[in-house]
């Protein structure tokens, strides 16, 4: 991925994303539901001064037509940076496949798989773009 071709300003806030996570993993630890992890994950995005929008609708767009099919993201910040939060045993490659596809679907081109349910951060976290 050449994260060169991202605008600038979306770097800031990629870190801030980041920080954010690991902020909530350090604090929260493993061990709870991924609705957990999105409203304090919002909520401290939100005090870093990020634009957050939560379970965003994201209808499927297949020629003429537009079906809401109940896809949502789970967090859209700055409105262009998704961040999917899991809370899983592992990430597994159809989790990197859904994020790419919400890119797609969505328009934007940064996005970060953020698994909580890890002993480190690190180990949970993805940051993919198109």
């Amino acid at each position: 991925m050449n994260y060169a071709e991202l605008p600038r300003n979306i770097e800031p806030i990629a870190r801030n994303i980041v920080d954010a996570g690991f902020y909530v993993h350090s604090t929260l630890g493993p061990g709870l539901l991924e609705s957990a992890y999105e409203h304090c994950s919002a909520y401290e995005l939100e005090t870093r001064g990020c634009a957050v929008r939560r379970q965003v609708a994201l209808p499927i767009v297949y020629g003429t037509m537009k079906s809401d099919a109940g896809y949502r993201i789970d967090i859209l910040v700055a409105g262009s940076i998704l961040v999917e939060v899991k809370s899983v045993e592992a990430l597994a490659p159809v989790h990197q496949a859904q994020l790419l596809t919400y890119l797609k679907l969505s328009g934007c081109r940064l996005g970060f798989l953020v698994n909580f349910n890890v002993p480190l951060f690190k180990q949970g976290s993805k940051r993919m773009a198109l």
